[in-house]
């Protein structure tokens, strides 16, 4: 019999070019394979059923069978072992009919069906061309390349409305009894995979009713989709009970939102919204944060809120775009009531505009910079502008082509604009110019810098008796050599190879000294001093005060380094050393600073890491008086890696002078897996000068492969922030409070492991991750 007519078959048409029916008896059939699970978690797939004697290469469909008939050169009748073979459509069956006329398929016993989307296992199939349906009975089905599964009264298959499942199950839990699942009247899943509904919906935690939903939509796939997110439920002394329940809004292909509704039971509702775009090159968001009425504060009814809005693009190859803005409501709505932009120690909040060119040669900067600053504080400066431009020349260029070296050009031009009336507004003006020759092997390196410096300053508003002046010229040289060897050797120790390196290097500095108490002080602070500050040319970060130098640097480092050139040793120490004593100090420099440039050398500065394996590593950087035997400055972090999830991290920290006063700190954090299941995160914070703490933390999650809990408590110092006293009413000293989040996964679109990495940074100091540890 030859058809030449298509039909539609499990949602898909079908063409007979020759020889429909092929009807021969196989003694062999192959089966479907379940792949061996490859994790904790594994996704099951299968093998497609083509026999090894039918090798399809056309668009022929195939019907094997051990026996056959025709009834009235209409129907046709298979049993026997039925296997029915397109590309990428296989049906197994006890027995199949084909009905001619009507165009429809009936199959019956031990259904087995697979396509490149599902696999079902049913005890009766129809399929018929004219209603473009197929479906099938008492079935039982598992998406490919997902963790769904479930089973179906009838299942229906129709290439233009997806999947439909009556009377069914909906689970991505592994085995016969999930620990979730959905009961519904209905699910369906649209054509394209992505989407699923469900129609008068039970979900079921161990197979007991916990809630029931006349309809809801939820992702199958990655892709996005408008719908609730998982609520968090969590309480703390300053906000009392919370529960937070986000919307997500798929806008379009390049934006969405986030709109979270957030009851707190001690303040009242805030609404938090997140909007996001993509356009081309360009990338943003746009936060809020609104609280029209603290119920926790009497004195003062106005709304509380916080706003921010970033930014980032590049136009053609060369322009940049960055946007940073924040603003907020008061100093206190950190501490209070908390937000996701910001820890709640934080003591300044970004508002920076900057446009960018980038050229091969000269590169140029454009900045508005603001930064609102929480607390009690001296008032601060504004940027509007700053302009920079900068240029790197080869003297190839100009000289000669074979003479080394570059010719380099810093322009600088930034208008202070005060926050008071009262405040100095200032405009600078600051050009740098020279010879930088550098030289570099793999066993050494010279550089030398010949630089002439001019800044010019304009500045108002100087109150009578101040020692500023109009206008301000400063002009000075800068001279610079550092160079450096590097030795290494190879050693045997313990039995294994290594290589040990010495690097030995030395810098020479000369600015000579200068009197600039006529400058007012508008983005200057000092520097942190570490090992690797000692080769700076500078001590402050801004231009308002270039420190006098006649000195030199000494340092060397150490390494051990195995056969791949993993670093296991490194030991670095240095100082520098004045040849002069007539330096000027001015309000920066703090007293155990005066004290070592008096005495000729700096504190000794001494950076240290040690890996002892895989597992341990130990990091240190001091800065230590030799003189007067005491620490500028000091921290030690001892680092447990176990593995991905289970690691420990050990700090101390010490500064001897924060705003007058010395701080020191220890700190514990911890991460832990139990068990297969379950994991502990712990955190806690010592002042060890104050004998209090600062911090607590402990949280336990469990994660199976389709669904988590977390429940964690948490206890923090609170921040003081100012004298407003409008919005420091009913402040403890310390706020505490518990959190709970629960995640089914497959009904975000997820389905990998959560880990514990966000309970680990929820810190009022967050998580520094070892930098040279490998994971």
């Amino acid at each position: 019999m030859l058809f030449s007519r298509q039909f539609f078959f499990l949602g898909s048409v079908f063409t007979y070019l020759s020889s429909a029916f092929c009807c021969s008896a196989f003694a062999e059939q192959t089966q479907p394979v379940s792949a061996q699970p490859q994790s904790q978690c594994p996704i099951p797939t299968y093998i497609p059923i083509v026999s090894k004697a039918l090798k399809i290469t056309d668009d022929r469909i195939h019907i094997t069978s051990k026996y056959s008939s025709i009834e009235k050169d209409q129907i046709a009748n298979f049993s026997g072992g039925v296997t029915l073979i397109d590309k990428d459509q296989i049906v197994i069956a006890d027995k199949l009919a084909f009905n001619r006329q009507l165009m429809t398929f009936n199959a019956q016993g031990n259904i087995h069906y697979q396509n490149q989307s599902i696999g079902v296992i049913a005890d009766e199939l129809n399929a018929n061309k004219k209603d473009e349906i197929t479906s099938m009975l008492g079935a039982s089905y598992q998406l490919y390349g997902n963790p769904v599964h479930g089973s179906a009264g009838e299942l229906k298959l129709s290439s233009a409305q997806g999947l439909s499942l009556l009377a069914s199950t909906f689970t991505t839990c592994p085995g016969e009894k999930p620990d979730w699942q959905i009961k519904a009247s209905e699910i369906t899943i649209s054509a394209d995979g992505a989407i699923g509904s469900a129609y008068h919906a039970q979900m079921r935690l161990f197979d007991v009713p916990v809630f029931y939903l006349p309809y809801f939509t939820f992702p199958v796939s990655k892709q996005r989709k408008s719908g609730f997110l998982y609520p968090k439920i969590s309480s703390s002394s300053n906000s009392g009970f919370e529960i937070e329940t986000p919307f997500y809004w798929n806008i379009a292909p390049n934006m969405d939102a986030t709109i979270t509704p957030r009851y707190m039971s001690k303040r009242g509702t805030q609404l938090n919204t997140e909007f996001r775009y993509l356009a081309g090159l360009q990338n943003g968001s746009i936060d809020l944060e609104y609280l029209n009425k603290d119920n926790a504060i009497t004195s003062n009814t106005d709304a509380r809120y916080l706003a921010r809005f970033q930014h980032v693009g590049t136009f053609s190859d060369n322009f940049r775009a960055y946007i940073d803005y924040t603003t907020i409501s008061d100093d206190n709505y950190l501490v209070d009531i908390g937000s996701s932009q910001y820890n709640s120690n934080d003591a300044y909040l970004y508002q920076i505009a900057e446009l960018a060119y980038f050229g091969e040669r000269w590169q140029t900067t454009m900045k508005l910079q603001d930064f609102e600053v929480l607390g009690n504080h001296q008032a601060s400066y504004k940027t509007l502008p700053h302009v920079e431009v900068s240029t790197q020349q080869p003297l190839a260029l100009f000289v000669h082509q074979d003479l080394p070296g570059q010719f380099e050009l810093y322009s600088e031009l930034t208008s202070f604009q005060p926050e008071l009336n009262e405040q100095v507004d200032a405009n600078r003006y600051h050009v740098e110019a020279g010879l930088t020759f550098p030289m570099s092997t793999p066993a050494w390196f010279f550089n030398s810098e010949f630089k002439l410096l001019h800044t010019y300053y304009q500045q108002n508003n100087i109150q009578a008796g101040s020692e500023l002046s109009a206008t301000v010229n400063r002009t000075l040289p800068k001279i610079r050599f550092h160079g450096g060897i590097n030795f290494d050797r190879n050693m045997s120790l313990f039995g294994s190879q290594y290589r040990h390196t010495l690097e030995p290097q030395l810098q020479y500095l000369y600015i000579p000294e200068k009197d600039q108490t006529d400058i007012g002080l508008y983005d200057t602070t000092n520097l942190q001093d570490d090992y690797d500050g000692l080769f700076r040319d500078r001590s402050y970060s801004g231009l308002d005060r270039i420190a006098g130098a006649n000195q030199y640097t000494w340092g060397v480092t150490s390494r051990v380094l195995d056969k791949s050139n993993l670093e296991l040793f490194r030991l670095s120490l240095g100082r520098i050393q004045y040849l002069d004593d007539n330096n000027t100090f001015d309000e920066f420099i703090d007293a155990e600073v005066e004290s070592d440039t008096k005495s000729q050398q700096s504190s000794m500065a001494v950076d240290l890491f040690y890996r002892l394996n895989h597992q341990w590593q130990i990091s240190a950087d001091i800065q230590y008086n030799t003189i007067d035997n005491f620490t500028n400055k000091g921290q030690v972090a001892l680092n447990y890696q176990i593995d991905k999830y289970n690691s420990v991290q050990l700090n101390h920290r010490y500064t001897r002078n924060v705003s007058g006063s010395s701080l020191e700190q220890a700190s514990l954090l911890a991460s832990f897996a139990i068990n297969e299941d379950w994991a502990f995160v712990g955190r806690f914070t010592e002042d060890l000068k104050n004998s209090r703490s600062i911090e607590s933390y402990a949280g336990f999650q469990y994660e199976s492969c389709c669904w988590a809990v977390r429940i964690a408590y948490h206890r923090y110092i609170n921040s003081n922030l100012g004298d407003e006293l409008s919005f420091n009413e009913n402040r403890d000293e310390f706020n505490s409070g518990f959190v709970l989040e629960f995640i089914i996964k497959g009904l975000d679109g997820k389905q990998g492991a959560i880990g514990t990495q966000e309970m680990f940074n929820s810190s009022i100091f967050g998580y520094k991750r070892p930098y040279y540890l490998q994971n």
